[in-house]
């Protein structure tokens, strides 16, 4: 009996370490073969924000041409290296922004992404729908569409949400950190136990101009909501697994068997506090010593921050990487299917990365990492790129479905 333990324990052993073997060339090389066929197509990058802070929103003065790291996540050599085909440029905007002022943030951000284009149109080049981004990639250039992250952009106006369609814009996140008088934030207190009913006028809307609804950030009430209102796939352009990290940014399971029923996708995200637990509860952790130490040091924002750093300093962050990530693209695949997975670094929207995972250049790294856990060159090819271009082509199918369905006028702002 005990020969017969000891002999189970070594097998389970083994398979233990045969599902987390390292990457062989062999997997390298499957990864060469399915980024050629179908490159990545990333669906969240903050660029045009970070250019933003210390660049003035200038592309040059960041040195985007050269090697950024140290300095960013993204520029035009590691894009190529990391096998990128297609992005979604975010135009993302602080949730704390409300009214015109909102509004007029996301025209700069979108005056940023296109000068991020316009100013190498050997290398990128702009793309509305799916035949473009093929067209583009098969010209070995960069696919670049628009992302809005946060519905208060809109100002709670349908026309505005019309004009930044046809300025482009791709999808948009229905809310971002904080809950708006129509759409609930996963983040923020609840205020309509999900969508409103012009939350939903919102996401109808979105239908019939062709801009794919976002659910990252929201709240799960609201991510049913709009799975229930939809007639288009949604897709949620960067987060991970709840049922992996519960974090409140994540997806829980119920959720990811209704995407499946919609025939969405889940782009993975690559933060750490999102798909590594010991991170999130550190992160926990932190919040609670900073929050105590405000009550304790009221209007000494210096002690405070000395005190954190103490406790950083005691108590050092976590580190994920790479494995951790593909955990979360395996959950997703388990639940969900094969075709309802994807990837949303979040580059350039970040502090920190998965030590591997630490630019654009390193996607072939998590690549690698999930051939060596089985998956074929057919898989690898829907997840970076297949299984976005479908739900890009069903979200135009439906808008030629509604083709002379009226605009929405409803005149009452929701602000």
């Amino acid at each position: 009996m005990i020969r017969k333990a000891l002999l189970l324990t070594v097998a389970f052993a083994a398979l233990s370490s045969f599902a987390h073997a390292e990457p062989t060339a062999a997997d390298h090389a499957k990864v060469k073969a399915a980024l050629a066929k179908s490159p990545v197509f990333d669906g969240h990058n903050d660029l045009p924000w970070a250019l933003l802070g210390g660049y003035d929103s200038d592309p040059d003065k960041a040195g985007i041409d050269g090697d950024t790291r140290g300095k960013l996540h993204t520029d035009m050599d590691r894009l190529k290296q990391g096998g990128v085909g297609a992005q979604f440029w975010s135009v993302y905007i602080p949730a704390d922004l409300k009214g015109p002022a909102a509004t007029q943030a996301v025209w700069k951000q979108i005056d940023t992404a296109r000068r991020i284009i316009e100013r190498r149109p050997d290398r990128l080049e702009f793309a509305r729908t799916a035949d473009d981004v093929v067209r583009i990639e098969k010209a070995g250039k960069l696919a670049s569409l628009f992302g809005i992250e946060g519905g208060n952009a809109i100002d709670g106006q349908l026309s505005m949400l019309r004009e930044f369609r046809e300025a482009g814009v791709a999808y948009m996140t229905l809310t971002h950190s904080k809950s708006l008088p129509w759409a609930d934030s996963g983040t923020d207190a609840p205020i309509s136990d999900g969508l409103s009913p012009f939350g939903e006028e919102v996401v109808k809307e979105m239908n019939r101009v062709g801009m794919l609804v976002d659910l990252s950030h929201v709240s799960p009430a609201t991510m049913k909501d709009a799975l229930r209102v939809t007639r288009s796939p949604v897709i949620f352009s960067h987060s991970s697994a709840f049922g992996v990290t519960p974090h409140a940014r994540n997806v829980p399971d119920d959720v990811l068997k209704l995407v499946a029923a919609n025939k969405g996708v889940v782009m993975i995200t690559f933060v750490p506090g999102f798909v590594s637990e010991p991170i999130r509860q550190w992160g926990a952790d932190k919040a609670a010593v900073e929050a105590k130490l405000k009550a304790l040091n009221l209007a000494d924002a210096a002690a405070v921050k000395a005190g954190v750093d103490a406790w950083v300093a005691a108590n050092p962050e976590p580190k994920a990487s790479s494995k951790e990530v593909a955990d979360h693209v395996e959950h997703v695949r388990k639940v969900c299917g094969v075709d309802c997975v994807g990837l949303g670094g979040d580059f350039d929207g970040i502090e920190s990365t998965p030590t591997d995972l630490t630019g654009v250049e390193t996607y072939p790294v998590l690549l690698a990492e999930l051939s060596s856990r089985g998956w074929s060159e057919a898989d690898l090819r829907k997840l970076t790129g297949e299984n976005i271009l479908r739900v890009m082509r069903a979200n135009e199918a439906v808008v030629k479905s509604l083709t002379g369905e009226k605009p929405r006028l409803l005149s009452d702002a929701v602000k």
